[in-house]
């Protein structure tokens, strides 16, 4: 018989099995992808059937989801998917701020876009104008108005 104090398992261990989950695509079928479908719908993407089935209508909720998170439209819900499925949130997005370039910049200018704050070409550089949009933005949704893109402002970029 085991105590539980001779466990070596560590919370991170733990954490990691849980989250271990297989990868999904149109024509999955089981449990997994009725826990699948269960999230979609909890976040709102994903009107049909808990039956256990990924067809075309669970692909397109897992792509509505993923756009809304930032991640490759691909219907495809691997591991980045799953995070993102239980948090509600875009993961692993990096902390930008004025000088940065690439293609997170540009997504961050069309999540400004959308929401009325930036006014510029989507260039992907992280200049003065996409400084002032995400100021503004952090201004209208009452975060720390640091001009940084980080883990809440792209949070409430999620959500436009």
């Amino acid at each position: 018989m085991t105590s539980t104090s001779d466990t070596r398992d560590t919370t991170e261990e733990i954490v990691q099995i849980q989250i271990s989950k297989p990868v999904l695509r149109e024509g999955s079928q089981g449990r997994a992808v009725e826990e699948l479908q269960n999230l979609l719908s909890y976040w709102g993407v994903y009107t049909g059937p808990v039956n256990g089935d990924f067809a075309e209508q669970t692909e397109q909720g897992v792509k509505d989801f993923q756009r809304r998170v930032f991640l490759q439209e691909d219907g495809i819900v691997a591991e980045l998917t799953w995070r993102a499925l239980y948090v509600g949130a875009p993961v692993d997005m990096p902390e930008l701020s004025k000088g940065c370039s690439g293609q997170h910049v540009k997504t961050v200018q069309r999540a400004l876009k959308s929401a009325h704050d930036y006014i510029g070409w989507v260039d992907g550089d992280f200049g003065d104008l996409t400084e002032a949009a995400v100021t503004s933005f952090q201004r209208r949704c009452e975060l720390p108005v640091t001009g940084v893109v980080d883990e809440d402002t792209w949070y409430a970029l999620s959500k436009v």
